[in-house]
Formats: structure tokens, sequence, C-alpha cells
């Protein structure tokens, strides 16, 4: 951005659509990057030791984006809107260089009217937009960029609000209803009146429920419709299973649909008891939950929606009933998937302030997700220092009133890592008492209040590193197998067992369910990402995968044996292996002879001491005597070729759908080998792309977007997404030094894909021009007007038509930004109409002369020169005729 100087800049400076520099409508951004949203441009950076630990030691910094779009005329009188779904972190959006939205958190989504702002037309639009990423939220990896998706929405001028549409069912007295309101706006001329229809479908898309309400809403004002739509024994959501229904509002202006939107919802009852802990349609469920963030291997906070599913998918095999979105908002998708897929949330905001920003923020949060079934739980906090205070009691009070406002059906927490015995603080204003760790506070807390709920909202916080199985410091590596705990935290063993047996205790929330960037605690450089997951950042499995997959699930017997059984030179030596399993016994045998046979600890698993000798170890599942599970390790040979194993068979060909790859490598008896680190490269053909590598490593530099990644103890993942239309085949090739190649062909099925905005040529408008008063002789066009003369000449914006006048002669003058790709001596300046006799001339040389005085198009071929030129405009207007320029007036890009 330029520095703002001198009288006459700084007065167009407080202007409304005089953005500078890259805000500017017309500015020259031809030499830019092309690219796709969703995007982070922080994951593309290299490793760097100077930058900030916490931050995945990525730059970050400031970055532009700019987008041109069309809106044909019959848009207009509509209302246009410009939602944005996240951008990290704060940011500024301009329209034809007019700010129009500024926000102070990379989390929050927001949706802006610009309908008085659009020009409609051969004109395009020009939205601009600055990301100052420098700006931190928190302590961890966040992305860089416009890195959720960004939508262009057209509705009647009388339309339903966005997040407008609140339909969560309610049980009074044994009978369900759902009081649906549904909030319009209207950006009309005048009051208009307005019928919402809301239709209940049940999850076989069936209609059960319909109402109506007529409401009026004045002139760019708002109004409420409520219908109460009554249900009977609807199929209630639950874990196991997630009857999700679907709640659609319709509004109508007479008889014509104008407007619609939809919401999923479920039916369920929750509540937090002081004794039994949460309850789910009356039944007590402990919560097996986990804290995540939301970046991944290979494309950092732009996480496609298949790689969100892929993720929640692994978290629900480990026996994850519930997620904690640490700290801040998720994608709205990923919400849907929760509902869809049977999973609690807890919804956490970001900022613990009630100042009216930061509010405002919590209260679009809960307006947009408090239909959710999946979301049980607000939380307006993690670990403030203010928690133990009468300041944060009384923080937290105001912002529990202003959730309560808007949802009166779910309990709000706080996670609270300590401040719990002070006379007054922040638990004294929650519905529901969050403790992060504190284990040694359960009991007694619970003793002194026993008529607050309490929860788990953050424990464990071990260490591990995925296929390692000593810890070595120096090296920076955790082992496996659950023995290195924070001194702040647990093991994941001993954390659940402390939640496990205490009823009161609702549950827990894992820190953390998957490794992410940044907080490479014990650590820093080298090590870039954290150590806390179960999974690692590509969503391989740790040991602490296994651990409470024993530990949580119900529904299947569970066996797992750890470690790998590749111990070269320790021949003869004990080694150290954990059984992991939800049965009554486990047995293990070495190359068939059986070593040992215990009962199942279902808190601190199985132990033991083995004797090595290469070839076969197993362990046996058994219930009641007889083997229900088995998990085999075989010693393995060299590597001697790749795997590939996508996690689908196809991928939708809308540009979106994505697919992680693993990629692996065997022996020549095909079995696994899991010490394996060769660095693998990799090709794609067909309509596709490579947009991310990983392996998992916490102390890796190599680099994200790439066409290459080294195994880690035996793993790497490749991401794949198809192309917009695309259609066909996608052939993926992995080759490393020595080893065989592996390929995997991926079917692409053409879909009907979403409407995407047309992309639009850029043009450059000539908008902002003075106006000379009329003259009876022919002035100078190249006449200076000192630079704070503001008032002499007028302003104004074509089209400019002038009627008869008196005097004959006047001057129309504008500025105008070359850009790079039309500075060629081939670039038009086009005139939609002038009135009169007419001479343009640019930069003081004459450059075209109209001479006859009928209204008619005009344009000048602009020769090479600076990037900036100033236009003049001398038009002599015939006696009795009306003059002016009675068209657009644009730079255009000339023929070749």
């Amino acid at each position: 951005m330029p520095a703002i100087k001198g009288h006459g800049m700084s007065y167009q400076n407080g202007k409304a659509n005089n953005g500078w520099g890259p805000a500017a409508a017309d500015f020259d951004d031809s030499g830019w990057r092309r690219l796709d949203l969703p995007h982070d441009w922080a994951v593309e950076n290299p490793f760097d030791r100077d930058e900030n630990v916490s931050q995945g030691y990525r730059a970050r910094g400031i970055g532009w984006y700019r987008r041109y779009l069309q809106l044909p005329e019959t848009d207009r009188g509509r209302h246009i809107e410009l939602q944005f779904d996240a951008i990290a972190t704060h940011s500024t959006v301009w329209i034809n260089g007019i700010v129009v939205d500024r926000r102070w958190s990379g989390y929050d989504g927001r949706s802006i009217d610009i309908t008085p702002y659009v020009r409609y037309g051969t004109d395009p639009n020009t939205i601009a937009v600055r990301v100052d990423a420098d700006a931190q939220e928190g302590w961890w990896y966040e992305g860089a960029g416009i890195y959720r998706h960004s939508w262009l929405v057209k509705r009647d001028a009388l339309h339903i609000a966005t997040d407008g549409l609140h339909a969560n069912p309610v049980n009074q007295g044994g009978r369900w209803t759902i009081p649906v309101e549904v909030t319009l706006q209207s950006s009309a001329k005048a009051a208009s009146d307005g019928t919402v229809d809301a239709v209940l479908t049940d999850p076989a898309g069936r209609e059960v429920a319909r109402g109506s309400a007529r409401a009026r809403i004045d002139a760019l004002g708002s109004a409420i419709a409520r219908i109460k739509l009554e249900v009977r024994d609807p199929k209630l959501w639950s874990l196991a299973q997630p009857n999700v229904y679907r709640v659609r509002a319709v509004l109508r202006d007479r008889a014509n649909e104008i407007d619609r939107t939809e919401v999923q919802t479920g039916f369920r009852s929750i509540r937090f008891d002081a004794d039994r802990g949460f309850l789910l349609n009356g039944e007590a469920v402990k919560i097996q939950g986990v804290c995540i963030h939301q970046d991944h291997a290979g494309v950092g906070v732009a996480v496609p929606e298949a790689i969100w599913e892929f993720r929640l998918r692994r978290l629900k095999e480990m026996g994850t009933n519930a997620i904690r979105f640490a700290h801040n908002a998720p994608a709205t998708e990923v919400l849907d998937m929760a509902d869809r897929m049977g999973l609690l949330v807890m919804d956490e905001n970001r900022h613990f302030n009630p100042s009216p920003d930061y509010m405002q923020q919590l209260t679009w949060l809960v307006r947009r997700d408090r239909n959710h079934p999946s979301v049980v739980l607000w939380s307006i906090f993690n670990e403030e220092p203010l928690q133990s205070t009468e300041a944060g009691y009384e923080m937290s009070r105001r912002m529990v009133h202003e959730i309560k406002k808007l949802d009166t059906t779910r309990p709000v927490t706080g996670a609270m890592h300590g401040g719990l015995t002070t006379a007054l603080n922040a638990a004294d204003a929650l519905d529901v008492v969050g403790l992060n760790y504190q284990t040694w506070i359960y009991d007694d807390y619970h003793k002194k209040h026993p008529k607050r709920p309490l929860t788990s909202t953050e424990d464990t916080s071990a260490f591990m590193t995925r296929g390692e199985y000593a810890s070595d410091r120096k090296a920076q590596v955790m082992g496996s197998y659950d023995d290195e705990p924070s001194s702040w935290g647990n093991t994941h063993r001993d954390a659940w067992k402390a939640i496990a047996q205490r009823p009161f205790i609702a549950g827990s929330f894992v820190w953390t369910g998957m490794d992410y960037r940044g907080e490479p605690t014990p650590y820093e450089w080298p090590s870039a990402s954290s150590f806390f997951g179960a999974m690692d950042l590509a969503g391989f499995a740790k040991g602490a995968f296994w651990i409470h997959q024993a530990q949580w699930v119900k529904d299947r017997p569970v066996v797992k044996l750890q470690p790998h059984w590749n111990w070269t030179g320790r021949e003869g030596q004990d080694i150290h292996v954990m059984v992991t399993s939800n049965a009554q016994r486990v047995r293990v045998l070495l190359n068939d002879r059986t070593i040992g046979e215990q009962a199942v600890d279902p808190y601190e698993m199985n132990h033991f001491q083995v004797p090595y000798a290469p070839g076969r170890i197993e362990a046996v599942a058994l219930r009641d005597g007889k083997e229900v599970a088995h998990d085999v390790v075989e010693t393995s040979g060299a590597p001697v070729s790749l795997v590939l194993t996508p996690d689908r068979q196809a991928l939708a060909g809308d540009g979106l759908d994505a697919m992680p790859v693993t990629v692996s490598a065997v022996d020549a008896r095909g079995r696994p080998v899991p010490l394996a680190q060769d660095k693998v490269s990799f090709s794609l053909e067909g309509q596709g792309a490579i947009i991310g590598v990983g392996n998992g490593d916490p102390n890796s530099h190599e680099a994200d977007k790439a066409s290459a990644r080294s195994l880690f103890n035996g793993l790497a993942q490749v991401i794949v997404q198809s192309r917009r239309d695309g259609r066909g085949v996608l052939r993926l090739r992995a080759h490393a030094e020595g080893l065989q190649g592996a390929e995997v062909e991926l079917a692409v099925n053409a879909v009907h894909a979403s409407p995407r905005v047309p992309d639009v040529e850029p043009t450059t408008p000539l908008q902002s021009w003075r106006v000379s008063p009329p003259a009876t002789t022919r002035p100078d066009p190249n006449v200076v007007l000192a630079e704070n003369d503001m008032n002499s000449w007028g302003w104004d914006e074509p089209p400019m038509r002038r009627g008869p006048e008196a005097g004959a002669f006047r001057l129309y003058r504008s500025g105008v930004n070359v850009r790079a790709d039309r500075n060629d001596g081939r670039a038009q300046l086009s005139f939609g109409g002038i009135a009169g006799k007419a001479e343009v001339w640019v930069d003081g040389v004459k450059l075209g002369e109209k001479i006859q005085a009928e209204p008619a198009p005009f344009a000048v071929t602009l020769p090479r020169g600076a990037a900036h030129r100033e236009v003049t405009v001398l038009i002599e207007a015939v006696q009795g005729q009306a003059s002016g320029l009675w068209g657009r007036v644009v730079l255009e890009r000339g023929a070749r």
C-alpha cells in the first residue's frame, strides 16, 4: 500500500471508492500467480528456524487476492452477497475499491452485502482481499490465506438471511416440536409481505411436518417468521444411529417462490448430570473424545472436505465418539459430517472477550451451528489467565448470557486449567465445569460442588513418535509405549482410567487425536510439529490409537500387538511387547510357541518381555477361552517394491474431491517393511493433481507441496485431487531408487458440479472523472489544476450527459493505471459513447479526434508508455444538443 502523501492524495484517500495499491479496482495484477481456493500459502513456504516455533517455523506475512466477476443486468434489484467461510488471519475486503468488510479472526465466516457497490453488465467487478497472517490468534499452526470456501450468493431483494433458519427440536412433556424461526431481510425500496413455508423431512426424505407463517418486512429491515412443527415419534439421533432430518424454509411473494434454504437437524435429548455425567436420550454415555486442530499433512489448513471425512472416519475407527475443535470454530461442512457420522461436538469459541467485536464472533458461531444435533456443548474459552478472577467470572457471565439468547438447549462450558478454588471464578458462571488435566482435583471438587456437572475438556498430553519404540531425546524421538507423559499431563492409560472410574466425570477429550503443525513440545528446532497425537499428521496410527481402540470400542473384538519385529542385532534380548485388547484374555506366541497369557487389563493394557528371534509374533484375543481376534507381526526383509493403497477407488470430477493414498514398501515376500525410509517420487496422469505429500515425521523438513516424499518408518501419504469437469482415470505412479515402482488407477466420475462464478478477463474502467465548468471558448486540454483545488471542477462518473448549455466546451479528465499486459501499444481506450465533437488527449498528447457531433462510440489506441496515464477529453457541444460521455470508458486488450 503506498504512503498517503500530498493534499490531493489525502483528499481522495478519504473518499469511498479510492482503494490504493492492490485494493484499487484498476491495480495491475497481471504478474500475479493464478490459483484456486481454498488456499494456504504458509504450507508452501520452506521451514525457517528464525520463524515462530508455535506456527511450525513457516513464514506467514501479508498476502493479497484479487478476483473479477460480472453481474448481468438481470441481477439489478437483487440482493448480492459475498461470503468467506474463513480467512487467516486478519483481513480486509474491497469491492471496486470500496472497503466493505474488516475482520479480526481467522476462524469466523462473514456474509458481506455487496449490493450497493457492484456494477452490472459488461464492466467486471473487482474483489480485493488483503490478508494479514502475521497476526496470531493461537499458539499452533494457523496457516495463511483464504483457506476455506468462498461464495457468491444472489437472492431476491426480499430474502432469508444467511444463517437465518433456526430449527432445533425440543422435547416438552414427551412431545417433540421444532420451533422454527426464519429471519427475513429486505434490501427493497418499499415494505413487502412474504409467506414462509417450513417443511420437515425424515432421514428417508419423506415429508413429516409442514407449517406456514406470514411476515411484513420494512424496506432495508428485517423480521422473524415463527412456525411450530409438531412431530410424532421421530427417529432419534444417537451415536449408533445418527438419524438426520432436514428442515426446508421456502419464502414466497404471493404465489412465487423467491428464496429457500435448509438445514439438517436431529431429535435427541442431552443432559450433563452432576452424578451420572453425560446423558444422551436419557442414557449415560461416556464421552470418548479427542481435541484436534485443523491442519493435515500436505495441505496445511486448506483441507478438502474428503480429507476431513477421512480424518473423522479414522477417529471413529479408534473408538472416538466426540470431537473438541480446539480452539476455534470448525468449517461448517465438518459439522455436517459429524451429524451424519454420529460424533458429539464441543463447539469452541476462540476469544475470551465480551467486547463487541469478539462477542460478534461468538454469536456468529452460535447462530451458524445451533441446528446441528452433533453439537452438545458450547465452550467459551480455553485456559485463560483470568479464569480464577472476578473479571473472568463477569466476562463468562456476559458471554453465557448472549449464548442463551440464541440457544437455550445446550449447556456452556469453559476449559479451565486452574483457578477453580478461588472465591469467585469463571466456573461460577458455567453450566458445565470443564477441567483441563487436574486429575488430582476431580474428587475434591465434586465433593465441594456436588450439584455442578463436570467434564474433562482436555487431558493426557503424552508424547509419541509413530513407529519408534525407544525415546531418544538427542534425536528428538519419543517411544510409543505410552510412557512419556508431559509434566502437566498423564499417559493415555492413566488419564482414561481416572475418568472412566468416575461416573460424575462426563468424559474425556484427549490432547490430541492427531498431530498438528507447530507447538513441537517438548522440543523445538528441528522438530516442527507436535508429538501429542494418537495419530500422526497424515492420520497414521501411533501406539495411542490402539490403546484407545481397546479402551473405547465395544461393538467388535480388538487386539493389536506392538512393536514391529525387525530387531536385527538384538537376538536373544528381551523386547517389550504391548498388547492392547478389549477381550478377556490375551496370549502371545512367537514362531507358534506360546510365550505367555494374561488377563486383559482394560486400563494399563498387557505387557510381555519376549526374547527376540526373527520370525512371526502373534497376539490372540480370547473370550470364554475361544479366539475372537488375532494380530500378527512378521520380521521383514529389505524393501524391494513400493505399494500404493488408495483410501477409495474413485473420485468425483468436481474439482474439489480429494483422496489420501498410502505409500509403503514391502519385501520380496510382500511383507511390510516398518523401518523403510526410502525417498519416493510421484507422477500423475489424467484430470487431477497432486496437492500435497506427507509422512507424519515431526522432524521432517521436506516440502508439503512437492512430487516426492521420503517414507517415515515405512509409510508416507500423497493426496490427489480431481479437476473440475473431470472424468476418466487418474494414474498415480510411485518410484524409488532401487525399488520396484507402483501404480494405481483411480476412476474419476463425472458429476454435476455446483455452479462456479465464471472467470472474467479483467478490464480497466475509468470511473472517477473531473469535469470542468462550461466555457464559451476552447480551453487548453492540458490545463493543470492545483493539487489543492477540489472544487473548481466537478466530480462525476460515466455515463455523464449534459443538456444543451450556453457554453460550448467542457473538459473531462481521469487517470488510468495501465496493466503490464495492456501496455503493448495495442490496447484500446474505448468510449461507449461520446456526444459532441471531441478530442482525446493522453499525457498531453492528442491521440484521436471525433468530428461528428452525434452520439457514437469512439476509441483510440494507447501507445506504450508509463504505467499511469492522464486522460483528458475535450468535448465541444453543438448548439441545442446534449453532450458528454454517454457510455462506459474502459481500457481493453487490443487485437493481436
